[in-house]
């Protein structure tokens, strides 16, 4: 267990009701020809196909994924090689993994043994993101993709993730807001004409049920309400906040009330740990 225990004790303390998951490597990602950090319209267009091809690829769909937000923390905070990394939320692990890969200290918190699927990073740690099993400020990075519209509380999951990352550390938060085209997630963009239709629609075409519900495991998180939270705290400053895909005007879209909702697709927050 020395493998397990060790990167646990590295990062805090595990409460008994946690369980650490002992996993298998995952084998390599596909290579793709789009250049990661390329900044324009080319590496939107390669993220676009990845995600219509999530169902029948996840494998490379997720992986791209993966290292384009690695690519993103890094273009904010440098290197993470020899850092201290939290993915919150992070399903399967392909986000740990990337961060792995370059070297950094990553550890998986999932709250659904259902999610980390058949190969989970070695030392997966099944724990709930309301209340992570961990010392205060424990994470150089703590990180958190497409989660926060997951949870029924979202301002008491940033406490959490605030309260593990160390003072100066970085926080990485994207999330599909509801009225975005995605805003549905599999039901997408039919929950413009509502939730409840929507599944029903779903169901229909597919022959099988929805994955997400509304207000079970899926929340209608806006970005107006979220940036004025994330604002007024005392804890955290706000780096950035931008579209996570778009190619260009990233930033200014978000400024724009009203049309932010519903133009920005998926918000990306960067926030620093205030140091006191």
């Amino acid at each position: 267990m020395d493998s397990v225990t060790s990167p646990l004790r590295r990062v805090g303390r595990a409460v008994s009701r946690v369980r650490v998951v002992r996993g298998r490597p995952r084998s390599s990602p596909r290579p793709w020809k789009t250049p990661l950090k390329d900044p324009s319209l080319r590496r939107s267009v390669a993220l676009f196909r990845a995600f219509l091809r999530e169902q029948e690829d996840p494998e490379a769909c997720y992986s791209l994924l993966a290292r384009d937000a690695v690519d993103q923390v890094e273009a904010c905070d440098g290197p993470v090689a020899g850092r201290t990394v939290l993915d919150v939320g992070g399903g399967g692990g392909y986000f740990t993994e990337e961060f792995r890969r370059r070297g950094a200290h990553a550890y998986l918190f999932e709250p659904d043994p259902d999610e980390l699927g058949e190969k989970p990073p070695d030392g997966a740690v099944v724990a709930d993101g309301y209340l992570l099993p961990l010392r205060d400020g424990v994470a150089d990075v703590t990180f958190s993709s497409n989660v926060l519209e997951h949870v029924s509380d979202p301002e008491t999951f940033l406490s959490e993730l605030a309260r593990v990352t160390r003072p100066g550390g970085l926080i990485y938060v994207s999330f599909t807001n509801w009225l975005s085209p995605w805003g549905g997630h599999e039901w997408a963009p039919w929950h413009y004409l509502g939730a409840e239709r929507a599944r029903a629609r779903y169901a229909r075409r597919t022959g099988r049920p929805a994955k997400h519900t509304l207000g079970e495991n899926l929340f209608a998180v806006h970005i107006g309400s979220t940036l004025r939270q994330v604002r007024a705290r005392d804890d955290v400053t706000v780096v950035s906040a931008r579209s996570r895909y778009w190619p260009f005007l990233a930033e200014s879209v978000v400024k724009a009330p009203g049309i932010r909702e519903f133009a920005t697709w998926n918000l990306l927050l960067i926030l620093r740990r205030c140091p006191t």
